[in-house]
């Protein structure tokens, strides 16, 4: 049970209001993984979980909707990795799951927005958010050569890049 005052006191509506306002990207980000339907829930629905377990321990919660990004993606990633191997098609299984349509209107116009203030960034932080979007499974290893850094850099300069970003996308447009 969470011990924080601000969880543990949270009603229906301020839940909704969490949902409302960050299950659509948890769902684009799991999906981004090429998981299945059924799949990409499970990454959701464990993040959700997580932050149910975590509360307690939250820092900060005006960072929570990263927080369940972040980890949505761990979660995705863990199990994208399970399946490697398995032939899974979208096709085969029903999708009967989705994001609410006026959630997937907000997340394509914070899409666009991030993807704007992305572009304001320099190199290497613009490419190599890029390659993190875009190949979410991509290790340090391949990200490295194709940007020619240090591998032991990128983990410092996507931290410092993402920090930027977020600064970014604080700001009015």
């Amino acid at each position: 049970m969470p011990t924080d005052d601000s969880f543990a006191t949270i009603d229906q509506a301020g839940w909704e209001d969490l949902v409302a306002r960050f299950d659509g990207r948890m769902w684009a980000v799991a999906r981004a993984f090429g998981l299945s339907a059924a799949d990409a829930a499970d990454a959701v629905q464990c993040a959700w979980l997580r932050l149910v377990e975590s509360a307690g321990g939250i820092r900060d919660p005006a960072r929570i909707g990263a927080w369940l990004v972040t980890t949505t993606r761990h979660e995705a990633a863990r199990l994208s990795r399970r399946a490697r191997g398995e032939v899974v098609s979208d096709l085969d299984v029903p999708d009967t799951a989705q994001p609410d349509p006026t959630a997937a209107v907000v997340d394509a116009d914070f899409g666009r927005q991030a993807w704007r203030r992305l572009d304001l960034l320099g190199e290497p932080c613009r490419s190599l958010i890029r390659l993190y979007v875009l190949h979410p499974e991509a290790r340090y290893a391949q990200i490295a050569v194709r940007l020619d850094l240090p591998v032991g850099s990128i983990g410092p300069t996507r931290a410092r890049c993402m920090s930027r970003l977020r600064a970014l996308m604080e700001e009015p447009e």
